[in-house]
Order: C-alpha cells, then sequence, then structure tokens
C-alpha cells in the first residue's frame, strides 16, 4: 500500500512537470493572429530576436513566392496571408495557408473579385485575422466578400457586403481588417443601405463568428470623404469594452464593442482616416495626414481623453503636435515613448505625456508599412523595398540592419508590416514572404483564448434584436431573439419583449415574423421593447422572380425601399406622362452608381430594362444593368455595348460597337446561366423601345471562373441625367 500510493504520487508530479514544459516553452512565444499583433498594437512580448539578416541566406529560414500588400498572420504554426493569385482574366483574391516551419502552401482558397471599381494592383488590401478560440480565419475581400474559413480550408460562411449592405469598392482599394472581439467578428467600411441606413456613411459590423449571422450595425459619423482602412483596437476602459477606429468621415470613433452603441467621436480630418489608434491607459493617440479640420495645417499627432463622452471637447485633448504627416503607417507605443512612420519615411519619435519630439531618423521617401516592436527593436520595410531592423534610444535610433529586396530598378514593395511569431519575423513584400529567425524557434500551438465580454450587471440599457439585418420573401418566417445590455454595453441576458412592426406588411408574434405573402418587395423594421428601451432589426422582403418595376405605384421624389445603395442617387421623376427612375448626378462624386435590387444567391436569371440618356456639352451618362455579378451597359461617350464582372480589369470586358441616341429610350437585356462545366454564360442585346426585339444576342461572354449567383441590379456613370423604367426580372426556362 505504502509504494502504491508512492507511485501514484510520483506519477501525479511526473505528469504534471510534463503539462508544465509545453507551456514554459510556449510562453517564450506567440501567436500573431492579428495584423497587429495578440494585442492590436503592434508590440511583441518575445526576445532574443535577430538582430540582422540576408535575403541570400543570413538568419533566413525560407523564401515563398507568395506575395502581396497584407500582412501575414501566424496560428498553430501556420501562416496565413490574404493575396492575389494569376493574373489578367484569371486574376483572384486567395487566402493561402503556409507552413510556418517551411513555408510550404497546405492550402488556398480563391475568389473572384466582381463589379468593383478596384483596380488589379490594388486587391487583396485587408489581412486576415485568426480566431485562437476556434481556429478560424476571417478575411475580407475589396469587393466586399467577407469569408469565414476553417483551419483546413473549408468555408463555414460567406456575407457579401457590397450586395447585402450596400458597401462602396473605390479606386483606392482601401479596406479594413476584420477583427475578432469575444463571439463577434467586426468589420467596416463606406455603405449606402436603405431606409434608415440608406446615406451614405462609414459603417461598422458585427457578425456571429461562428454563423455569420448579423448582430449589429451603427454609423457613428457624418458623410465621409474616403474609404479608409483604420482597423479597430479594443479596451476596458473605466468598466466599459470599447472599439476604437478611425473613419472615412475624418473622425475618431469608440463605441461599445458588444453592441456597437457610440461613446464618442474625436473630429480632426478633412479626408479619411486610415492609422490605428494605440493606448496608454486611458490616453488614445490619434494621427493622420491630411488636412486638419480646423485649420489649413497637414497631419496631426494627438492624445485625448478616452473615458470622454460625446463630441471630444478642448478639455479631453491632452496634447496635439501638427504638421506631423502621420497618414499611413500607425504608431507603436515603447513605454513613455510614441514612435510612428510619416509619409516621406521619416520615424520620428514623441514623448506620449506631452507630444514633445525627441528624435528623427530617415528611412527613406515614400511609406505605408506600420511599425512592430519586438526585442527592444524595431522592425520595418519601405515602399523602395528596403526592411531595417533599428534600434530606438531616448535621443536618437540605430539603424542595426539594412537589406534592399529584389534586383536594382525590380525592389519589392514592402507595404505590410511584419508578424513575430515564437522566435521568427514573417516579411511580405509584394513579390514573396520570408520567414526570418532561427530554427529552434519553431512555432508551438497557441492556447490562447479571444477577448470575452464581461458580464453586466444592473438595469437594461440596451435592446438587441438579432438578427439585425435580414433579407427573406414574401410569406417567409423568421425568429428574433432579444439580447439586453447594461450601461457599459456588457450582455444581461436574453428575454421577452414588447414586439411592433415598422414600415412592415406582416404578423410578429413572440419574436417570430411572418411577412405579408403579397408578391410585391417591402422593407421596415422589427422593433422590441423591454421597459423604456427599444431596440430594432431591419428587414427586406423581396419575392422571387418574376417581378417588374414601372414606378407608377412609387411617390414622385422617392425610390424603392428595398432596394440598396438608391436613395442618395436616384429619385422617381415625372416624364412626358410616366414616371421613371432618374440617376441624379448631383453632387458629382456621386455620378456613378451600382444598385441592388434583390438577394445576392439568385441565379440563372434575365434582367431587362428601359434606359435613356441625356446630352449635354457633348457627353452622355452610361446605363446598364446587373444580373449575377455580371454588367450588360450601354456607354454614351463611347458608342459601344459590354459585358463585364469587374470593370477596371479590362481584359475579361467584351465589347461591341452601338450607337445610340441621346434622349431616346433603349431597351437592355441581359440573361446569366450557370453552365454544367462550372462556367458561366452571360448574353446581351439592346434596341429602340417600340421595335422588335432583335432575334440573336449582340453581345456574349463565357467565364471560365463563373459568378453563380448574384443580386439583380442597375448601373450609371452620368454626368448628366440618366433614365430606368419598366424594370423586368424573370427566371431564365
Amino acid at each position: 500500500m505504502i509504494m502504491h500510493a508512492f507511485s501514484s504520487k510520483y506519477l501525479i508530479f511526473s505528469l504534471l512537470l510534463f503539462l508544465l514544459i509545453p507551456v514554459q516553452r510556449a510562453s517564450q512565444g506567440s501567436d500573431w493572429p492579428d495584423w497587429r499583433g495578440p494585442a492590436r498594437d503592434g508590440i511583441s512580448q518575445e526576445k532574443g530576436l535577430p538582430d540582422k539578416w540576408s535575403p541570400s541566406g543570413e538568419n533566413l529560414l525560407w523564401r515563398a513566392p507568395y506575395g502581396g500588400r497584407s500582412a501575414p498572420i501566424v496560428m498553430n504554426n501556420r501562416v496565413y496571408l490574404l493575396n492575389p493569385v494569376g493574373a489578367g482574366e484569371s486574376l483572384q483574391e486567395r487566402v493561402c495557408c503556409l507552413d510556418a516551419d517551411t513555408g510550404k502552401m497546405i492550402w488556398e482558397h480563391r475568389f473572384n473579385v466582381f463589379l468593383s471599381d478596384v483596380p488589379p494592383h490594388r486587391i487583396a488590401w485587408a489581412s486576415p485575422t485568426g480566431d485562437p478560440a476556434t481556429g478560424n480565419i476571417y478575411a475580407l475581400g475589396v469587393g466586399g466578400t467577407l469569408l469565414c474559413l476553417s483551419r483546413d480550408g473549408k468555408v463555414l460562411w460567406e456575407r457579401y457586403l457590397t450586395e447585402e449592405f450596400g458597401q462602396w469598392t473605390t479606386h483606392g482599394g482601401r479596406t479594413v481588417s476584420p477583427i475578432i472581439e469575444g463571439d463577434l467578428v467586426i468589420v467596416s467600411g463606406v455603405t449606402e443601405g436603405w431606409g434608415d441606413n440608406a446615406m451614405r456613411r462609414h459603417r461598422f459590423m458585427a457578425f456571429d463568428k461562428k454563423t455569420g449571422e448579423s448582430v449589429w450595425t451603427v454609423l457613428p459619423g457624418g458623410r465621409p470623404f474616403d474609404t479608409t482602412y483604420s482597423t479597430p483596437i479594443a479596451a476596458d476602459i473605466n468598466g466599459t469594452r470599447l472599439i476604437i477606429a478611425g473613419g472615412g468621415d475624418g473622425s475618431v470613433y469608440a463605441m461599445k464593442a458588444q453592441t456597437g452603441e457610440p461613446v464618442w467621436t474625436y473630429a480632426i480630418s478633412k479626408r479619411g482616416i486610415n492609422t490605428s489608434v494605440i493606448l496608454k491607459g486611458t490616453t488614445a493617440i490619434v494621427s493622420h495626414g491630411e488636412e486638419n479640420l480646423d485649420t489649413s495645417e497637414m497631419g496631426l499627432l494627438a492624445a485625448i481623453d478616452a473615458t470622454a463622452k460625446g463630441k471630444i471637447g478642448k478639455d479631453q485633448i491632452k496634447w496635439s503636435v501638427t504638421k506631423f504627416l502621420g497618414g499611413y503607417s500607425s504608431p507603436v507605443l515603447d513605454g513613455d515613448r510614441i514612435y510612428q512612420i510619416d509619409n516621406g519615411s521619416n520615424l520620428a519619435a514623441f514623448d506620449v505625456n506631452t507630444g514633445e519630439q525627441l528624435w528623427t531618423q530617415n528611412l527613406g521617401t515614400v511609406q505605408k508599412a506600420s511599425l512592430v516592436l519586438a526585442d527592444g527593436k524595431l522592425y520595418v520595410g519601405t515602399e523602395s523595398g528596403e526592411f531595417f531592423i533599428l534600434k530606438p534610444g531616448p535621443d536618437k535610433c540605430e539603424i542595426l540592419d539594412k537589406d534592399q529586396l529584389g534586383d536594382e530598378g525590380a525592389f519589392e514593395k514592402i507595404i505590410a508590416s511584419v508578424a513575430v511569431s515564437h522566435g521568427r519575423m514573417y516579411l511580405v513584400s509584394e513579390a514573396a514572404i520570408y520567414c526570418i529567425g532561427k530554427k529552434s524557434g519553431s512555432s508551438r500551438p497557441s492556447t490562447a483564448a479571444s477577448q470575452s465580454a464581461a458580464a453586466g450587471s444592473g438595469e437594461v440599457a440596451h435592446v438587441q434584436v438579432v438578427p439585425n439585418d435580414i433579407l427573406i420573401k414574401p410569406g417567409e418566417s423568421v425568429r428574433f431573439r432579444v439580447r439586453l445590455f447594461d450601461h457599459k454595453g456588457r450582455f444581461l441576458r436574453e428575454g421577452g419583449a414588447t414586439w411592433s412592426l415598422d414600415g412592415l406588411k406582416g404578423e410578429i408574434r413572440d419574436g417570430q415574423f411572418t411577412a405579408s405573402s403579397e408578391k410585391t418587395g417591402q422593407a421596415g423594421l422589427i422593433k422590441a421593447t423591454v421597459g423604456q428601451v427599444t431596440g430594432t432589426a431591419g428587414v427586406r422582403v423581396i419575392p422571387s422572380p418574376p417581378w417588374t418595376e414601372d414606378f407608377e405605384a412609387i411617390a414622385a421624389g422617392s425610390v424603392p425601399r428595398h432596394w440598396l445603395n438608391t436613395t442618395s442617387k436616384y429619385a422617381v421623376r415625372d416624364l412626358e406622362g410616366n414616371k421613371a427612375l432618374v440617376k441624379n448626378p448631383n453632387p458629382p462624386g456621386l455620378k456613378r452608381a451600382q444598385s441592388f435590387m434583390g438577394p445576392h444567391g439568385m441565379s440563372d436569371y434575365t434582367v431587362e430594362a428601359d434606359v435613356r440618356a441625356v446630352e449635354r456639352r457633348r457627353q452622355m451618362g452610361d446605363a446598364g444593368v446587373i444580373a449575377q455579378r455580371y454588367q450588360l451597359t450601354l456607354w454614351g461617350g463611347h458608342q459601344r455595348l459590354t459585358i463585364e464582372s469587374w470593370q477596371p480589369e479590362t481584359t475579361r470586358t467584351v465589347r461591341v460597337p452601338f450607337k445610340w441616341k441621346a434622349d431616346t429610350w433603349y431597351h437592355l437585356k441581359l440573361t446569366v446561366e450557370n453552365l454544367p462545366d462550372g462556367k458561366v454564360r452571360a448574353r446581351g442585346k439592346a434596341w429602340p423601345v417600340g421595335e422588335a426585339e432583335p432575334s440573336a444576342w449582340m453581345i456574349e461572354k463565357v467565364d471560365s471562373m463563373g459568378n453563380r449567383e448574384g443580386s439583380p441590379g442597375l448601373y450609371a456613370d452620368a454626368p448628366f441625367d440618366v433614365f430606368f423604367d419598366n424594370i423586368k426580372v424573370t427566371a431564365n426556362k
């Protein structure tokens, strides 16, 4: 018995020792699941990182030919990257998974860019994000595709922000990286939705990270001037979990992470803000490189009180420095010093308490990549392809190592920041990804978990209705849930509510809404009231084809409420005794528009419409219809007819000459069908209204990487009025 007890104790001791050893080793390094690291601040706690390396071999573990502009992440001994793949008609975005030890490709997931203004050289902008709790990977493409992938590359869910929320995808290509916050994945972008969300605003959207279900949306700011890529940070400020980020209207916003409720706003710039915020306790450090809101000076670095409420005033500004053009590269904090690189690749150090500039070190001429601080060193690359390892101090910065990537005349631009994980650095240039470090620094699976929301207490201050924004068919039913939060945005419980409808035809009982069976489109709100607090969820109801729209039942000056990206750009107008939808060219920044009329999951259908354009000063607009992510367009200035799926990628556009007259109605017809071999065929024709339909198709495109589904829509690009009428959507026979 004595020997048995001793053996049992020894066995338990040995087991505990065995379990502790991996934990101790893992503490020597960590995964890097977000583009700015585990704390989203650009800081790694790792030690013993290299002071120098060489692209020709020194401290270089491997190089793989998977380049891009987005930063990599590292999780569970794998490197994940969003980058371009293919060229010309085969160009796509791709999430790829590499072995962290060898750089060998484990899997890849390719997906199309469609109906986007982003040029080919600017795709795959945002970085992917990993969730340590599930091992899942999240990525947002430039065309608005939000993906959730399993560790093995399986698509778990997808959302299409352009077709579902009216998100803009502009020529700049700027796209915000997703973040994981508790059970949510949060993204943002400039959108034009419907109803209360119809106006152009920078919109933040939260989805259930496991299911993709919409949880909350919020538009905290004013009219945006730009799309931006300021990725949110998250922090507990006096017991309230906040996300803080810059927006397209030149403001920095703070919102409650679990509800999206706006907390404070700091308006500072006449253009959008691209840099991320950093925190020193409850002090937020913000920056931009555009013209300041209150002066004609360019650039700002400022410290503000993150415990504030409402609009930030002078009393909440601790200090500010103008004329520092930190427009693209986000700052990093090193104790009482802030490091940030300006647009001209000048690295500067500032005192975090006073804003006093301590020193400057030039690194080149053009800068986009953000700094990473690790092991007392700064790691960063420049657009000229130079990669630096720097030793910052209180009064100067020492260059420890400087390496040129690429050959003379073909330098490898570095736009992304590095990832630091388990003794290694992962550096992405436009041409390749490099793994820098020692073999002994091999990665181990992370035991970290994503941030969990704190439990709430007290009275109900916010009612959240989930799902938050949905599209259903007439007669269809959906069950809504009520989630209750306290005044700090902390979850209390799910509960019952008093339900009501606003602008919707149908019935709601105990949270279950059944839409009217009328075969017409509609949109409105589900309202849930608990005590004196009301929450809402948006619902659009759109029938399956066939359906038509001649605008006769819609009031002049308005638009179909259930259409996206329409309210600020179109209006119904009386024209020659009938009503038609007119594309308003004012303001000039909104002269180009894609508007969506139905669900993104439609396939094998035909869209038709009458179109008409005016001519002024020898200029004439373009008009088109959209079906299944293909666009049939009459070009006024070029006098041609085209089919395209991604306009700036010109090699995949089909064109034929077509002369059409101003102030004359023409009929457009586009049919798209999925072929058995995985290809998609789009065919179109156009003819003057009143004439017989041509028997033959005028233009055809067979797409080997076809878009298998997509929403019907309208397209216009016009310096003057373009009209639409008699729209018809029918299923293919």
